[in-house]
């Protein structure tokens, strides 16, 4: 494996965990409540990105690098919680370009999941019996460097309001589908009229059960969930469920804890699914951390995904047999109830793959 990682971001000295978490400028301070405001208000440059934290311009370089190939993304309400001055903070680790994302990897693909074979009609992903996966938005309020669709034809993957009627249309012929799951991107980047319009339709599938939500805008952006997304989702007669995305105990602050509570509070039940990222969370403390803080803002642990080879990510790959062996560590720290599931999605496979034997004895809602 080819990885150029710049040393420096191996090893996290105590002075560096004691560091100040960087300033939200004023212009972004005057726009929270507004999520939409925030949306449009991130960091969307290296070079910004690095003078809000105050770290070396050296990194600049690669970082541009890799910028070019995948655009840094970052909203000012998930910077403020990274350590400034601090190269090795594992939230920036999450979103700071590499030029180690420019290597050409062997067995390093674009479509690790082989999706593109399972798109019966553009924006529907249907791989398993009785649940789809909808492309509700193509675009993320944060780009995570690691993310397997970091290649993803989203283009391709936009439904018009005609093309939505047409998935509506498949989804009322297969009464085996019991389940729809909103994905993307990140589908509560769209307007809350839009999801409103969509999951009340959905609703109206006499067949359909489950309402699934995949996001990470809740913890990049706890405004996200306001009284207009808490109205149309409380309204759904689908049981909900709304499944975020951390990968570290760092992530979850207040604001993050109050936007769980306000939707646990309309009857969702609140799952985490994370990626086991190297440098990262790939230590029985940073999983031991992540699980107790997120059941203390009323999330179970649901999946630990093991790494998708996704082509300009292989410096994040932790091996199968090392995650495995992490997680059987991990039973020591930690009850059944907050152990993730270790996972791999194996293309052409029914289900997600477990991995391992350290598998929690109770299930809370069918394999993905």
């Amino acid at each position: 494996m080819i990885t150029r990682t710049p040393a420096s971001l191996h090893t996290i000295t105590r002075e560096q965990r004691e560091s100040p978490v960087a300033e939200v400028p004023e212009s972004s301070a005057a726009a929270r409540g507004d999520w939409r405001a925030q949306l449009r208000d991130c960091i969307r440059t290296p070079q910004a990105l690095l003078e809000q934290l105050g770290l070396p311009t050296s990194l600049l370089p690669g970082a541009h690098d890799g910028h070019a190939l995948f655009s840094i993304r970052v909203p000012h309400a998930y910077a403020s919680r990274i350590r400034a001055d601090d190269v090795n903070d594992p939230l920036l680790r999450q979103v700071l370009p590499l030029d180690a994302e420019t290597d050409i990897v062997d067995g390093y693909v674009n479509d690790p999941l082989e999706e593109a074979d399972h798109s019966p009609l553009p924006g529907l992903i249907h791989k398993y019996t009785n649940r789809v996966l909808l492309m509700a938005s193509g675009g993320c309020a944060i780009n995570c460097r690691y993310c397997f669709r970091r290649h993803f034809p989203y283009e391709d993957h936009q439904p018009s309001r005609e093309q939505w009627r047409d998935i509506l249309d498949y989804l009322q012929a297969d009464s085996r589908i019991h389940e729809v799951i909103l994905s993307g991107g990140d589908p509560l980047v769209s307007t809350d009229k839009r999801l409103a319009w969509l999951v009340e339709a959905l609703g109206e599938i006499a067949h359909l059960k489950r309402l699934r939500i995949h996001t990470r805008l809740p913890v990049v952006i706890p405004d996200r969930v306001n009284d207009e997304l808490l109205s149309w989702l409380g309204a759904t007669r689908l049981q909900k469920i709304v499944v975020i995305h951390t990968n570290h105990a760092n992530e979850l602050d207040d604001e993050v804890a109050a936007a769980m509570s306000r939707l646990a509070a309309i009857g969702v039940t609140l799952l985490n699914q994370g990626v086991i990222l190297r440098g990262i969370n790939d230590t029985v403390a940073t999983q031991t951390a992540l699980a107790e803080r997120l059941f203390e803002c009323g999330v179970l642990p649901y999946y630990l995904h093991a790494f998708d080879p996704v082509q300009g990510a292989a410096h994040f790959a932790v091996g199968d047999a090392e995650a495995c062996e992490l997680m059987e560590a991990l039973l020591e720290h930690l009850p059944g109830f907050l152990m993730p599931r270790l996972v791999r999605e194996v293309p052409g496979r029914r289900s997600k793959t477990p991995l391992g034997s350290a598998m929690p004895s109770i299930s809370i809602i069918a394999s993905t």
